[in-house]
């Protein structure tokens, strides 16, 4: 990784790429429109990988991305994108042998996995052999958690089934792999407590605090963020649904103590990342 953590203010942990590359904006918009209406935000922009980076560039702030379609472009941009991949386990073997090409080839960083769209729960045993590749590269897996924008609105919601989404179907995850790095992505809405149970037992699980405004967090996970996992809750602002601009803005409005905001900001991320050093457990998480 070339990432220069002294030389950048933040980490956002979740941010997508809706656009590829070799594509025109039209033939990789669909099934946004909906997304944007959820945000409130209208049309959802579309970002390719290098748009995405001058866009964090220009905040002197770093970036994790999922869906990349263009490693190269990646690689160009690694000052301030750090690549996720995405890999169903639906595929079975050739979803592993995927997975074993994107790490050891292409220099993913982690993989992001969203049971709701995917339709699994993560503690299904189908899923354990692209756990097995993440654990033995030491990588990190990021788990969406809770309600999704994705397919809010539509008749039947798209067909996507909320309840795999619950953060305690990780907690399985994080006692079968218990040197895998774990993310919860997002507020976990309806499953707050039981994210902050896992967060705070398994020492290798964090909770990334994307997909909502800071001003509608809950009161408890506002508590712990300051307290007990004060040094397990990461920045992420959900880009470009929700942009870090406004993000940060309504965060600054929060009750986070002076000593906390650095650390969720950047330096939880950097420590996760190994981008000053070795990944490990924060000291007395667990």
């Amino acid at each position: 990784m070339s990432v220069d953590v002294t030389s950048i203010t933040a980490i956002d942990v979740h941010t997508h790429v809706h656009r590829s590359v070799r594509a025109a904006p039209d033939e990789t918009a669909s099934g946004n429109a909906a997304m944007g209406a959820y945000f409130g935000i209208g049309s959802m922009p579309h970002y390719t990988v290098p748009e995405l980076a001058d866009y964090y560039r220009q905040r002197n702030m770093a970036c994790v991305a999922f869906t990349i379609d263009s490693i190269t472009r990646t690689a160009e941009d690694a000052d301030v994108i750090i690549p996720f991949a995405s890999v169903d386990p639906a595929r079975g073997a050739a979803g592993v042998r995927l997975a074993r090409r994107l790490a050891d080839d292409f220099g993913v960083r982690g993989f992001k996995f969203h049971p709701s769209v995917q339709g699994f729960y993560p503690n299904d045993r189908m899923a354990y052999p692209l756990y097995e590749v993440i654990a033995s590269r030491g990588l990190v897996a990021l788990f969406h958690t809770g309600q999704t924008g994705a397919g809010a609105g539509t008749p039947g919601g798209g067909g996507i089934r909320l309840k795999y989404a619950n953060p305690l179907h990780i907690d399985d995850v994080a006692v079968d792999f218990p040197d895998l790095d774990i993310i919860l992505a997002h507020p976990s809405f309806p499953w707050q407590d039981e994210a902050l149970s896992v967060a705070t037992h398994k020492p290798r699980v964090y909770i990334d605090l994307s997909g909502w405004s800071p001003k509608y967090f809950p009161p408890l996970l506002v508590r712990y963020a300051n307290t007990l996992l004060r040094e397990k809750v990461l920045f992420g602002s959900d880009f470009p649904a929700i942009t870090p601009d406004r993000w940060i803005k309504d965060f600054e409005n929060l009750d986070i103590k002076p000593e906390v905001r650095p650390l969720i900001m950047k330096e939880n991320a950097a420590r996760l990342l190994g981008l000053g050093g070795p990944a490990q457990a924060p000291a007395g998480s667990g």
